[in-house]
């Protein structure tokens, strides 16, 4: 009867250790598939699909880019007429 127990008492310990060795096991591999390096195919059709899905909010952004740009060359523009009449007055100015 005591040979019982004690058998008993070390299997549910045992298959209580195998239990645990195997879902450690089980984590950890689903760990490290997670995380493996993805080949440079897989990652090149990763960041095509992003910039597909993407591709109106980059038309916007371009839009308004190049309407900044626009505008700082209308500036510019300004700018070196009224340099090009300030250096005229300033030759009649000074007599040159």
């Amino acid at each position: 009867m005591q040979a019982e127990i004690i058998t008993n008492g070390w299997n549910n310990n045992a298959a209580k250790i195998w239990i645990g060795v195997a879902l450690g096991t089980a984590v950890g591999v689903g760990i490290a598939l997670s995380r493996r390096k993805k080949s440079r195919w897989d990652t090149a059709r990763d960041i095509t699909k992003r910039v597909a899905n993407r591709s109106g909010e980059f038309a916007e952004v371009s839009r308004e880019l190049v309407d900044r740009v626009k505008t700082i060359y209308e500036e510019s523009r300004k700018v070196v007429e009224d340099a090009t009449e300030l250096w005229a007055r300033s030759r009649k100015l000074v007599g040159v």
